[in-house]
């Protein structure tokens, strides 16, 4: 064997290695299961307290009616003003909502340290009708079961809505990557 053929074979070696540890690194990129559900998904339970400490259950509003599920940002070191306009714009529909017997989740995630301080900070002064609810995921349980964690520097959560049909399915799916692009 000549120094060439031992040069390419380390080689090929050193990128078969980097491949299979990039197979690793994106493995659970590449995991259906590790997207947020999409249209047509079954859309995953949850159970969240709200700011007043009622249990809140994707399951039960659907035996009502349509659930719109709207994930803020929480609280990044700041209240998002982009948040605050799009609770805002909810709220203007309330009507809208309430005629189509859908309820309106808000969920508001964060660290559980002063997260029912900065959720109850956050809507201030609104009022909240009776069919929204703004709840906590405290330490981003619910943010990572529906894959919505968004884990960079100041940062909590992709701003994200979904439309839960009265049969758990997912009617309707956006999930922004930056803080635009949201649901109106």
């Amino acid at each position: 064997m000549n120094f060439v053929d031992t040069r390419s074979r380390r080689a090929a070696t050193k990128r078969f290695l980097l491949m299979a540890l990039m197979l690793i690194a994106l493995k659970p990129l590449l995991a259906a299961d590790a997207l947020p559900p999409a249209v047509g998904d079954e859309a995953p339970e949850f159970s969240l307290k709200s700011i007043e400490g009622t249990t809140i259950k994707r399951s039960a509003l659907n035996q009502k009616g349509p659930v719109v599920l709207i994930v803020l940002r929480g609280y990044p070191g700041y209240q998002c003003p982009l948040c605050s306009r799009q609770v805002g714009e909810l709220l203007n529909r309330a009507k809208d909502f309430k005629d189509a017997n859908a309820s309106v989740v808000l969920v508001y995630p964060g660290p559980s340290e002063r997260l029912s301080d900065r959720a109850k900070e956050f809507i201030g002064t609104r009022a909240i009708p009776d069919h929204f609810s703004l709840v906590l995921d405290p330490d981003y349980k619910f943010t990572n079961d529906y894959h919505l964690r968004w884990d960079a520097i100041g940062e909590t959560a992709f701003p994200s809505a979904f439309v839960i049909g009265k049969d758990g399915r997912v009617r309707f799916a956006l999930v922004s990557k930056s803080h635009g692009g949201r649901a109106k």
